[in-house]
């Protein structure tokens, strides 16, 4: 899988989130020796910073390639970007997962959620919307919703849910992104430099039992990830897109 992600997009990034129902302790101590913790670990995270509600420890940016964990109130997220292989990226989730709630007193019963997101991005410079229709919906019923010779398409971002394995805590969805221009200003899709995006989350409801069952719903999630980006996304999705970027560049 790690080969044809590097082919197909420009970028590549696995994410992790752990959402909580009660807010994580606020002390200064609690949030500075979790990422201490994390940094002993992982020495390239090595840059603190705060922004409007969150804080962050991060690696530096080396082409292209870094890493990052963020703390909200509510919320642990975890990333890598263009990461050289999936295990890199599940070594810094699983690591956080297993010292994390001891850090910031989560309990079982406080587990929203787990999920994780396999993103990809493509860099286009013709309108992404039509790029995204052309690949994904020219050749469905829902094509004939847009009149071509009389108006001009200004949104296709097409979202799908599942449940996995019959059980209905445990969900993907599958979310392509055009980038509307903001604020209602530009051309929708086509002004500004943000690359198509695509993402398949895979998330599993809480709460939980036991603290140590998230080892194994860490594992069922990217089994699930893997499986549905090589057997769906790849083939329906991302494969799709790259050949309508490539067809008539600009």
């Amino acid at each position: 899988m790690d080969s044809n992600i590097t082919a197909l997009c420009s970028d590549f990034y696995l994410n992790q989130k752990i959402a909580l129902t009660m807010d994580v302790p606020e002390g200064r101590e609690s949030v500075l020796d979790l990422f201490e913790r994390i940094q002993r670990e992982f020495p390239r995270l090595e840059r603190l910073k705060r922004y409007e509600g969150e804080c962050a420890l991060e690696s530096e940016d080396t082409d292209g390639t870094y890493s990052w964990v963020a703390l909200r109130q509510t919320t642990l997220r975890s990333g890598t970007v263009n990461p050289a292989s999936l295990e890199e990226s599940y070594k810094l989730h699983r690591k956080i997962l297993e010292i994390a709630p001891y850090f910031l007193s989560v309990s079982p019963l406080d587990l929203d959620h787990l999920e994780l997101v396999f993103g990809f991005d493509f860099e286009a410079d013709r309108d992404r919307d039509e790029i995204v229709f052309e690949a994904l919906l020219s050749d469905s019923p829902l094509a004939d919703l847009v009149d071509r010779d009389r108006e001009r398409l200004v949104e296709a971002q097409p979202f799908i849910g599942i449940s996995l394995d019959d059980d209905p805590r445990m969900q993907a969805f599958f979310e392509v992104k055009s980038r509307p221009a903001r604020g209602g200003l530009g051309i929708p899709g086509l002004d500004g430099p943000d690359p198509i995006s695509v993402y398949l989350t895979v998330r599993s409801s809480g709460p939980i039992k036991k603290l140590d069952e998230l080892p194994a719903l860490f594992a069922r999630l990217a089994g699930h990830g893997e499986r549905l980006v090589e057997e769906r996304l790849i083939p329906s999705v991302l494969v799709p897109i790259r050949r309508a970027i490539l067809s008539r560049p600009c």
